[in-house]
């Protein structure tokens, strides 16, 4: 039996590593067989075989056969997808549940003190980073919003504007329950316009026809995002994040001013 490479690339995506993919493989094209048979189909080493059937065994690809010589059973591809899938559900869960500990625990206090203790000396020069990949820039902005503690000032493109309104929800409802002063400037077409009934009702949107990408919060923190998003890869768009007061107050007074001239959304 020719092995795929790619399909058995792709196996390893599901938890199985070469040794389990190939012998799954092979038992799916017999049905049922033994270990030994498995073993020159798939051309892995018999020595290995057994232990390697017995793991396919215990995360549910395979059954073994009650009689002399033991045989595999291979199971449904479908029904392995399933119990993966309620596998990593209930992984995420308790990962999740563990995180929530964590988060209300006095260990996350004790290491906001180590922070802000250590963070209070820092040349402001040293808090100023790039981001790459669209991913990476919203995680950002998700972060330093929830962090926020006065204002949150945003402005972005129609594109960005519709992204924005999904990927930043949660944190934008964190800064709305908080009373922050939360700004959208957009550019605000009739498409979308029914479709921002729910970011309007956490921040005050205004349309502007001027392209720009940055978000400033509390008057210290600059994410900026200078490359066109609508031509831009989301692999490759890239953020400029700077925690500077100077620069960040540039940017608010930039855009009170352009604030004060457009209009509501």
């Amino acid at each position: 039996m020719l092995m795929q490479k790619e399909l058995i690339n792709q196996l390893k995506d599901i938890g199985l590593n070469s040794y389990e993919s190939k012998l799954w493989l092979a038992l799916l094209t017999k049905g049922v067989a033994a270990a030994g048979e498995l073993s020159d189909v798939a051309g892995v080493p018999r020595s290995r075989s057994y232990d390697v059937l017995e793991s396919l065994e215990k995360k549910g690809f395979i059954i073994m056969k009650i009689g002399k010589p033991i045989k595999y059973i291979a199971v449904q591809p479908e029904h392995v997808i399933d119990k993966v899938r309620k596998k990593l559900i209930e992984d995420v869960k308790l990962q999740e549940d563990f995180l929530n500990k964590v988060e209300q625990s006095p260990l996350i206090d004790e290491l906001k003190i180590i922070y802000k203790s250590g963070i209070r000396d820092i040349d402001p020069l040293d808090l100023t980073a790039s981001i790459k990949g669209r991913k990476n820039l919203y995680h950002v902005l998700e972060r330093i919003i929830k962090n926020a503690e006065k204002s949150v000032i945003i402005t972005t493109t129609t594109s960005g504007l519709m992204r924005k309104k999904d990927v930043l929800k949660s944190a934008l409802k964190k800064a709305k329950e908080k009373k922050l002063k939360i700004r959208i400037a957009a550019h605000i077409t009739n498409e979308v316009r029914p479709q921002l009934e729910e970011l309007a009702s956490l921040a005050e949107l205004r349309h502007t026809s001027t392209p720009a990408r940055f978000c400033v919060v509390d008057g210290k923190e600059v994410v900026l995002m200078p490359l066109d998003d609508e031509i831009t890869n989301p692999a490759a768009d890239v953020g400029i994040w700077v925690r500077s007061k100077f620069f960040a107050a540039t940017f608010e007074k930039m855009f009170e001013a352009a604030w004060a001239a457009m209009k509501q959304a």
